[in-house]
């Protein structure tokens, strides 16, 4: 049978049955599976969670075959320690050198930096995406607030006790220290590129409008390589296990076959989270 990828799919046409061998992953047992998995869409959950329930069953029926794990009434804890046993025998993962660390460190320095920190201040006013009006009065509201903070900005945290929707407003509207991943992304994005002191206009997110003033800026900075050799280390193992994973369950697909999927090329992605 030939397998079909999901995505490929027409609207409204049912996908193909899944199969692992002789076994059988119904549609109620992907709708289950989808809350592991979000994603932008539904279909692109569904095929997530499709995946993850295949990679699954491969790795579920080679540890039986190899007897590590007996199908009979195994628990999902004897079946993740049989999983991860499997994992363990057949993976082979070379452990990264010296001079391969170098390398990658020296291609990929940023993440491997001390990340700049913000002190934040926001008072959020409040409106849906699909609000026009309420987003209007919004920015209008927070251009208020601000033309009362240039001339008096010791109003920030009465402004913010007032008019905030964040529960920061109970913090006088302080964040605290933030890094880049730590707010929504579209304020993250802006927060990153802004001055110390508090900036000119309300600022755009899904939530509403932020008014914000950065208190204080520290500048990430380069670490040296004997500072972070454990975590490069870390990273190109991980990378070298994926590729090992990857190739292993591609393999298992073929001995054991699969019906109604195909696995992406980062197949066992979620098995690294």
């Amino acid at each position: 049978m030939q397998m079909i990828d999901i995505e490929q799919l027409p609207g409204g046409v049912a996908p193909p049955p899944v199969r692992v061998g002789d076994a059988s992953i119904d549609e109620v047992t992907i709708a289950l599976e989808m809350q592991y998995h979000p994603a932008e869409t539904a279909g692109e959950a569904q095929l997530q969670a499709a995946r993850a329930l295949v990679v699954r069953e491969l790795l579920r029926q080679q540890a039986n075959a190899l007897g590590l794990l007996s199908m009979q009434e195994a628990t999902e804890a004897q079946e993740d320690a049989a999983i991860a046993a499997l994992l363990e025998q057949e993976l082979e993962v070379p452990e990264p050198g010296e001079a391969d660390c170098r390398r990658f460190f020296d291609t990929h320095r940023e993440r491997f930096s001390e990340p700049t920190q913000l002190r934040v201040r926001h008072i959020l006013l409040a409106a849906a995406p699909d609000d026009s009006l309420g987003r209007d009065e919004a920015y209008q509201l927070g251009e208020k607030l601000l033309e009362e903070l240039q001339q008096i900005p010791e109003r920030f945290a009465e402004f913010a006790q007032h008019h905030s929707a964040c529960p920061s407003k109970e913090l006088d509207g302080d964040l605290g220290w933030l890094v880049s991943g730590q707010t929504v992304a579209e304020l993250d994005r802006a927060l990153q590129h802004l001055p110390e002191g508090l900036h000119e206009r309300p600022l755009a997110s899904r939530y509403g409008w932020h008014v914000v003033s950065i208190d204080e800026r520290r500048e990430g900075r380069a670490l040296p390589f004997d500072q972070v050799i454990d975590r490069v280390r870390h990273s190109l193992r991980e990378q070298a296990t994926r590729r090992a994973l990857r190739h292993y369950l591609l393999a298992l697909q073929s001995d054991i076959g699969v019906e109604g999927i195909v696995l992406d090329d980062d197949a066992g992605g979620s098995l690294m989270q």
